[in-house]
This record gives structure tokens, sequence and C-alpha cells, in this order.
């Protein structure tokens, strides 16, 4: 397979890079010639060709007889080139490396029309050939640790040879840059793809994924019929995942949640129950084996002490009366604010006010009271459809199979859950009812929703992200960059266990 892709500068810095001089002295063994050394005179063959060096007198015709000497087998580029063995245009070339990539960058001559043929991240079994149509002596001293790096020069083009580390997993990718114009050569060699039976209809991998750079992924897979998932955690309380769900086969961490007072942010249904209310964002569902992610579609209302009902938005979704239940400053200018403990108004304030934990509030206009201050006010959400389970979080990144995500779809104030190089925690799910845990090595959601789309999932939802991706499987923590920073307690997870 071919691509092509012009990519910005910023390619040109993703590792530091060193650059190379041009090798003034090349091994004749690395143009095909043969070397004999008689009386003072050294001859190099290579079928019909053959020329001679003597000492103390030079080079002999059609040579220029004062062109730089050989040393030993080593020939001088100008020699190289006074004899016909070379004539592609030359490049200068870069590198750098490190335990899993070689990057080799050709500096390609100024308005040279030759054009290297892009490839796209093919597989290659451990050693790699490529063929540049240019001179470049440099490789000479392309020396990277781990990495076997040979070079054979040719009329019209240099042979590249490479032998990556044994025993690991190997993609190469080519591509141009065409300001300045650069010829890229990325070389892979990855910690191997795993995957481990957990016991009948689980199963646990480890994955790359291309984004065009490599991306790790550690997923635990649910056949249909197979699994039960149900929210655990506590709103207002921050555990770590294995203690909130001991007997799980697995676990991920669950939504959004407040950092300073372990308060849910958005939509927590547990058995039908709701533990919090609705934010705005995009939500997971699931009753049984049925299992979606949408926007919550609910409508709420308050009902006053004499038995009437007053439809109110909630949160982010306001209205003329809205309810707020989430910790933090409520309220707009020009508004009153109910306070609200459990199902009476205790205070009225005006706006904008901060709402204390453990509390809910109205907002109305001040010239509308509709409550007072003592009376009963009594809170309502219908959820459409109702659903057993659901889980707020987003954004929504596939849905019937289709690429959703769309930042700007969903209200997020921070914008590092839709913008972000972040670790990202996933629930997806197949057509035919295979559920999927699934925790990435920091990328960017809308390149997570293309890599998750092109796996053929039918529904995606991403999880609270960032230093709380976690997924753990048989007690253990598989994304191993999130445990170097420590286990991080969160306020909810999703626990699946078998079904009998």
């Amino acid at each position: 397979m071919r691509w092509w892709m012009i990519l910005p500068v910023l390619w040109g810095v993703v590792y530091a890079q060193t650059p190379l001089s041009s090798t003034p002295m090349l091994p004749a063994s690395k143009l095909g010639l043969s070397v004999t050394q008689e009386n003072g005179a050294t001859t190099f063959r290579k079928a019909e060709l053959s020329f001679t060096y003597v000492e103390g007198l030079g080079w002999t015709p059609p040579l220029e007889a004062g062109l730089p000497p050989p040393q030993g087998e080593l020939l001088p580029v100008e020699v190289i080139r006074a004899v016909g063995l070379v004539a592609a245009p030359e490049a200068g070339v870069r590198y750098s490396a490190d335990a899993s990539r070689m990057r080799v960058v050709f500096d390609l001559p100024e308005g040279d029309a030759v054009q290297p043929a892009p490839s796209d991240l093919a597989p290659y079994p451990g050693s790699l050939e490529l063929s540049v149509p240019y001179f470049v002596p440099g490789l000479e001293a392309v020396r990277p640790a781990g990495v076997g790096v040979e070079a054979r020069y040719e009329l019209q083009s240099t042979l590249l040879r490479l032998q990556a580390p044994p025993g690991r997993f190997y993609r190469y990718q080519t591509f141009l840059l065409s300001n300045p114009s650069r010829y890229v050569l990325d070389v892979y060699y990855l910690e191997p793809e795993r995957e481990e039976a957990l016991q009948p209809g689980f199963r646990y991998r480890e994955l790359w994924a291309w984004t065009p750079e490599p991306v790790r992924m550690y997923w635990l897979e649910a056949l249909p019929g197979r699994w039960r998932m149900e929210p655990v955690g506590r709103p207002g309380e921050r555990r770590a995942l294995p203690e909130m769900a001991p007997g799980a086969l697995a676990i991920l961490n669950g939504g959004y949640f407040d950092g300073r007072t372990g308060t849910p942010i958005g939509l927590w249904v547990r058995e039908g129950v709701p533990l919090s209310f609705p934010f705005g964002r995009s939500a997971l569902f699931w009753q049984g084996d049925s299992i979606y992610a949408a926007r919550p579609q609910f409508s709420a209302s308050v009902q006053l002490v004499d038995g009437r009902s007053i439809r109110v938005g909630v949160n982010l979704n306001r209205a003329r009366y809205t309810v707020h239940t989430l910790p933090g400053p409520v309220g707009r200018a020009g508004e009153n604010v109910h306070l609200v403990q459990g199902e009476q108004i205790i205070a009225t304030y005006p706006a904008p006010y901060e709402l204390p934990v453990g509390f809910w509030a109205l907002t109305f206009p001040a010239e509308e009271p509709i409550a007072r201050t003592g009376e009963s006010l009594r809170l309502l959400v219908s959820l459409e459809p109702p659903a057993n389970y659901a889980l707020e979080a987003g954004p929504l990144l596939l849905q019937g199979g289709v690429n959703v995500f769309d930042p700007n779809a969903e209200p997020f104030r921070d914008r590092a859950p839709v913008e972000a190089v972040a670790a990202q925690s996933v629930v997806a799910w197949s057509q035919e009812g295979a559920l999927f845990f699934i925790v990435t090595e920091p990328m960017r959601p809308e390149a997570l929703a293309r890599v998750l789309q092109g796996q053929g999932f039918w529904g995606a939802i991403r999880m609270d992200g960032g230093g709380s991706a976690q997924l753990w499987v048989q007690g253990r923590l598989r994304n191993p960059g999130n445990g170097l920073l420590g286990v991080r307690p969160v306020v909810s997870g999703l626990a699946l266990y078998p079904r009998p």
C-alpha cells in the first residue's frame, strides 16, 4: 500500500536529531569493487571497470593524478564520482533513535525532481531493505544503538539495510516533507502485542494503534451474553478502583467528578435509582445485554408545597428556573438562589452563590419567586428512555458504527477531554453485544475515534481520562503508565462480572 503525506515541520522535532556531515571516504566493497594491492599500486575493479592508484605518482589515466588518494580500501567521494560509480544526486542525512523507533531524515537537494515513494505503516520481519534514489554517503556515520545499519551504493540509488532488535512488533513508514524538502523514514521495533485468555468468554489484549504514531491499547473483551456490568462507587467518596468491587473480573474508571468534593459530574443511575443528576453531556446506558450511549433526554420539575409542578432546567441545561446539583458558583446576576437541603428551602440568596456540598439549589428571576424560605421543594427528574443503569461521561465517539466525535457538540468548559493528548478510557461495544473496556496511552480523542471505527466497533464513549484512566483485570492494573504516577482514587467505576 502506498500513501502520500505532507506533514507540518513539527515532524522534524519529534526526537532530537543528530546532524551528520557527508562522509568523504567509502569502503570499496560497498560500491561492489574488489581491491588488489601489488608493488605499491592499488587497483579497484568492478566488471569491466578498472582504475589504479600508484604510491608517489597518484591516479593513473583516465583519472586525474591529483585526485585525493585512497586509504587502504577506502575511496574518496571525488574519485567515486569521477569514475562514474554513482550518478544520483547527493542527499544529506540525520537520524535519531530510542528503544522503540529509529528516524532517518534525508535532506534532499534543493530543486531536485526525484520523488521517493512514500509508504504506509508496512510490516517487516525485523530486517528491512529500502532503496533511496540518492547518493547518501553520510549513512556511514549512522550507528544507532541496537539497530544494525548497512548501506550499499549503486549508480542511481543507495540501498539501505536495517536490522532491528529481535522479538519485536515491526512497522515502518516513509513520507515526504515539502518545505524544506525532506524524505523521512520511521522504523518501529515495538514491544510485541499480546493476548491472554482469562476464562470462557473473556480475554485481555494489548495492541498497537497508529495515529500515525504508535499508541499502546490495553483492553478487555467480553463476548455477547457472557458479561454483567454494574456502576460502583459512592458519590462524595474517592477510593481506589479495586476497593470498590473486589470480586470483579475487571473494573474501569467511570465518569467525571469534582476533585475537591468527590461530587459526580453528570447522570448516575444504579438499579433505576438516580444517584446524581444529568449535567448535559453524553452518557452510557445499559439494561441487561442492551447497551448504548447518547445525550440524556430528560425532563425535570420541582413540586411546590401546594402540589403545583413547574418545569425546570438542570445544571448546564438552563431554563428560566434552573436546578443546580454540583458544588460551586450557581446563578447569574439578576437571579435569586433557593438553597435546598433534602426537600426544604433553608435560605435564599442573591446570585451568584457558592453552592456547598450536600445541597442543591434553584435559581430563578429575582422578581419571580415561586416559593419561600422554609417551604418544601421536591425535585423530580424523568429519564427518557428509562434505564436500569446509566453513567454520564463523554464525549460520544461512535454511534451506529459512525464516527460522531464533535469537540463542540457537548458542553466542556475544560477543553482537555476533547482536545488534549492524554490517556483515554473507553467503553465500546459491537453490534452483536460484545463489550470492551479500553485504556490507551496518551493520544487525542479525535484520533481515538478514528482508531475505534477502524476496529469495527458499533458504539463507543469516552469515560474520564488522563490520570483517572485505569483498567484493572483480575486485581492488576494493566496500563502501566498510570501506575508510575500512583493509583488515582476516583468516585465511580464500571465493574464487569461473568454472567452465570
